[in-house]
């Protein structure tokens, strides 16, 4: 692996970790292979792109590091060598400009993953860094060669000067981050937490009306407050519950509230209206209009947010327009379980920082090293 005996590093994923690291590390005079063990590199990151590929945040880094909780004293110096403007200058750099949207979450100008990969493994090959698809990471032989099965289905060993991990989670196992290292790494005494869907969706038994009637529909400009936290956006109805933004901000809030028992979020539909100014609104001369096209003038809901109204509220149309505000201001919804991981945006869970020294090495591994989603983190950072 050494070439003009510069030091060789291999790093086993092909996602934006290993990537960012066969960057960093080619710049510094490595020379760095990257093993993937599907047929192309990114696949995840370019899956994330149809959704515009939120890069990151816009907010001010101490706000940002809040979001990492518990991990926020370890990564805190790691995230503050690459802030999220110095991520933004890289994309600058690869000719993809950036921009802040209303929710200050920060995009791509083209909305597209695929530009900005391809001027990404164009600048990895002008660094002469190499990929190897259709490499799947079998672990370390006694003597401590990594070994692969290459396309051919033969093994081959590898030993570098060092190797970095970055297998991501375990969410969106068909495009390659299944958790299969979980099993390799606890045999060599790496303690590894439990892998756990993040920013995710949640289940709720609707009835058959709003299933049928309203599955795929958005409610747009809420609020939602789980215990004492609370995050605006909007969510999804689907037909096994809701997902989306204001969802996954709260999702580990949500989540670790079902470890202990029933969780339920509360959702304002009207954010900007004060209880007493909706009630207001809703006292005024209804006249011979049903309940549904008054509500809709009297409080501005439209037919998703009037049916969702009624799921929880089966008597709503015998409530007094204070009742109808609060009704309308904290709506309960119970949930009953996280989306299956492969449902999930990224996971949680991962190596425990207990066994890693501050540069990310395993203790039981000299040489070898982790990143990203591989690490027991999560922080709904978009």
């Amino acid at each position: 692996m050494k070439k003009n005996n510069t030091p060789s590093v291999a790093i086993i994923g092909g996602g934006p970790s290993g990537l960012i690291a066969a960057e960093k590390l080619a710049q510094a005079g490595c020379h760095v292979t990257v093993y993937e063990r599907k047929a192309s590199v990114g696949r995840k990151f370019l899956m994330a792109g149809r959704g515009g590929l939120n890069i990151t945040h816009s907010e001010n880094l101490d706000e940002f590091l809040k979001r990492y909780g518990t991990a926020q004293k370890i990564l805190a110096p790691i995230i503050q060598n690459f802030t999220p403007d110095m991520l933004r200058t890289w994309c600058d750099d690869l000719g993809q400009e950036t921009y802040v949207g209303s929710s200050g979450r920060v995009f791509p100008k083209s909305m597209k993953a695929s530009p900005l990969l391809r001027a990404w493994l164009a600048r990895l090959e002008a660094l002469n860094v190499q990929i190897k698809r259709q490499y799947t990471w079998q672990g370390w032989n006694e003597d401590g060669a990594l070994i692969f099965e290459r396309p051919d289905k033969e093994k081959e060993l590898i030993k570098p000067d060092a190797a970095l991990l970055a297998l991501g989670g375990g969410s969106w196992p068909d495009l390659g981050s299944d958790g299969s290292w979980v099993g390799i790494l606890e045999k060599h005494g790496v303690q590894v937490n439990a892998l756990k869907p993040a920013n995710c969706g949640f289940t709720i038994p609707w009835s058959a009306y709003l299933k049928d009637r309203h599955a795929g529909q958005p409610l747009k400009n809420i609020t939602l407050t789980v215990d004492d936290k609370t995050a605006q956006g909007e969510i999804m109805i689907n037909t096994n519950g809701i997902e989306g933004g204001g969802v996954y901000a709260l999702s580990s809030f949500i989540r670790n509230g079902l470890e202990r028992g029933p969780a339920t979020i509360h959702i304002d539909l009207k954010p900007s209206l004060t209880a007493e100014a909706l009630a207001e609104k809703l006292s005024r001369n209804r006249k011979r209009q049903s309940f549904s096209t008054w509500i809709q003038k009297a409080a501005g809901l439209n037919a998703t947010q009037i049916a969702f109204l009624r799921e929880f509220n089966p008597n709503i149309t015998e409530y007094t327009s204070e009742q109808l505000a609060k009704a309308i201001k904290s709506i309960p919804v119970t949930v009953e379980a996280p989306f299956p991981i492969d449902r999930a945006i990224s996971s949680a869970g991962g190596i425990s920082f207990d066994s890693l020294t501050p540069d990310l090495m395993l203790k039981s591994r000299p040489g070898v090293f982790v990143a990203g989603e591989m690490l027991d983190w999560e922080a709904p950072t978009g």
